[in-house]
């Protein structure tokens, strides 16, 4: 089986808020599951700690609750890790997923280089800037008035770089992944977006902002959420594979990676409904025309490139 390295999930925010179990999913909207990732071959996960600025607790409060859930949870499953630089030779344990940690909306920093610095030593190896809403370090993909990086945004684009902390483009406006883009000294990523030409939407890449990333050594990880794949209520492999052939043909195939957005949305497509389905995705890019050395980039080896630089 081929391996799998998932650039973005929610898991995390499952168990703070929904009491989600790893190795028992005992909820209907629960997807990411131990078994389940052993099932499709995921050899990668990444887990993100998102901050929802609907409750009342602080931001640095709730991404902090998701960090110890993170760590809780690699204490109870000795089959996870987080990703060393020498876990790339060990792709045949076939009990071990190799894991990072990273945060889904700058709020989490509450405005403090010192703050991202602390993540940073907690583990954190990525940040997306935003999330839906724009925010005191740029403006969101689904904000108001495409407002791009802050004064301080650029701060902390520019730290990021120094200290080691990949900056993760998805959810940002279109000025802000072009401000990203001008003031990052590393490449960037996007962990889970997809392509506006096959399917419009302002969540989605344009072709420029997808040679960009890509000719900085970036990936950029297809989601799976229907409202960036189709006008139909439900989305298949299908409308993934459409975006991979385009993001291959557009951006070349070393900057194609999978971001699924498991547990960060209401439903999934209807043939690929957890990580388990994943075979059924690389069969349908084989089916496609993509080599199996190709697949072996998108699924897992371009996304584990880039992040080893960050580790």
């Amino acid at each position: 089986m081929i391996p799998v390295a998932d650039g973005h999930c929610d898991f995390l925010y499952g168990v703070v808020n929904h009491g989600y179990d790893f190795e028992r999913p005992h909820l209907s909207q629960q997807n990411i599951a131990h078994g389940r990732l052993m099932q499709g071959n995921v050899k990668l996960q990444f887990f993100a700690a998102w901050t929802d600025m609907s409750l009342r607790l602080p931001p640095l409060q709730q991404c902090l609750a998701m960090v110890d859930t993170y760590y809780a949870m690699h204490q109870a499953c000795p089959s996870l890790r987080p990703l060393t630089k020498s876990a790339q030779n060990d792709l045949q344990e076939q009990a071990v997923i190799d894991t990072v940690l990273t945060i889904e909306g700058g709020e989490a920093i509450e405005g403090s280089l010192s703050v991202l610095r602390m993540l940073h030593r907690l583990g954190v190896r990525a940040m997306a800037l935003t999330w839906n809403g724009n925010n005191e370090l740029a403006g969101a993909a689904l904000g108001r008035g495409n407002k791009g990086l802050s004064a301080l945004g650029v701060e902390v684009v520019e730290e990021m770089g120094r200290i080691g902390m990949a900056v993760d483009v998805s959810h940002l406006s279109d000025r802000g992944i072009d401000d990203v883009l001008r003031v990052s000294s590393r490449p960037v990523f996007a962990s889970h977006s997809n392509c506006r030409e096959v399917y419009a939407s302002p969540r989605s890449l344009t072709d420029d902002q997808i040679r960009a990333i890509a000719a900085q050594g970036g990936t950029i990880g297809i989601n799976f959420y229907h409202k960036q794949l189709t006008n139909h209520p439900h989305a298949a492999i299908a409308d993934i594979v459409a975006q991979l052939s385009h993001l291959a043909d557009v951006g070349g195939i070393d900057c194609c990676a999978i971001g699924s957005d498991f547990d960060g949305m209401p439903k999934y497509p209807i043939d690929l409904q957890t990580s388990a389905d994943f075979p059924a995705l690389v069969q349908a890019l084989l089916t496609a025309g993509f080599s199996p050395s190709d697949v072996e980039k998108v699924m897992y080896q371009n996304l584990h490139r880039y992040i080893l630089q960050f580790i």
